[in-house]
């Protein structure tokens, strides 16, 4: 069943810390914490330009969460490069009074270490394969794309908290259509997600805020007041003009 205001897991985040122009203090989409970002019980989208802060965010929420910040669950503890600010040290999570079955975080960045990862843990043989939540295909003898999707469909379950990272990152068009409908499903089984994206279309969910980062800050924004959206639409609208500017100065 859809989750609700009354019954979300993860209602809000605040920053605790202020006054602090350090990284990654200083990035808009830390400073917009200040106030308290409430988040939807469904989806919520986080969309910006680069440089904005938006994958330090949601480390630093996954962080607070006590999930591995290179992706998976708790369970997961590798690490290829360590990062990470301690962002998390500073944030509030106010949680709803249910909790979720399923958590788990996906960061197309580094995705190929998680899928590694899980190939280590399966060859020293202890308990259950892990692959076998993903479909039972190993994740490197996928395309890329293939792999992402295989995330989604087989290792997400119903009544979870899932945190994603440009998850479009290796989708086509009609992967990224394929998306939503997955994202449906999700949330009709009880499940709450948090999504950075620079992709239109799977902004486009209806039950979802999307939160746009500026230099000025954050704010809830219609699918049609994004810059993304606003770009796209400009492109193919006139793409001739577009282009012509664009290459010829």
């Amino acid at each position: 069943m859809k989750l609700s205001e009354e019954t979300q897991y993860v209602r809000s985040i605040r920053l605790e810390r202020r006054e602090c122009n350090e990284f990654p203090f200083s990035l808009p989409a830390v400073q917009s914490l200040q106030e308290r970002l409430s988040l939807h019980p469904n989806v919520t989208y986080i969309v910006g330009e680069n440089g904005m802060g938006k994958s330090t965010l949601l480390e630093g929420i996954v962080g607070a969460l006590d999930i591995n910040p290179e992706g998976g669950t708790k369970n997961f503890n590798f690490s290829s490069y360590d990062s990470h600010s301690n962002l998390h040290d500073f944030l509030k999570v106010t949680k709803g009074v249910h909790t979720p079955n399923d958590l788990f975080f996906f960061r197309a960045e580094t995705y190929y270490n998680l899928a590694t990862n899980i190939e280590e843990l399966d060859r020293e043989g202890f308990g259950p394969k892990i692959i076998d939540s993903y479909g039972g295909q190993s994740l490197h003898e996928q395309s890329h794309g293939e792999s992402f999707f295989a995330t989604f469909m087989y290792r997400f379950k119903g009544e979870g908290f899932y945190i994603l990272d440009e998850p479009e990152a290796a989708l086509s068009p009609i992967r990224q259509l394929s998306m939503l409908t997955r994202i449906h499903e999700l949330v009709q089984e009880g499940s709450q997600l948090i999504i950075s994206t620079h992709s239109p279309i799977l902004m486009s969910y209806p039950f979802a805020k999307i939160l746009q980062l500026t230099n000025k800050g954050m704010r809830d924004v219609s699918l049609e007041e994004t810059d993304h959206y606003i770009t796209m639409k400009q492109f193919f609208d006139d793409k001739d003009r577009l282009l012509h500017h664009l290459l010829n100065g």
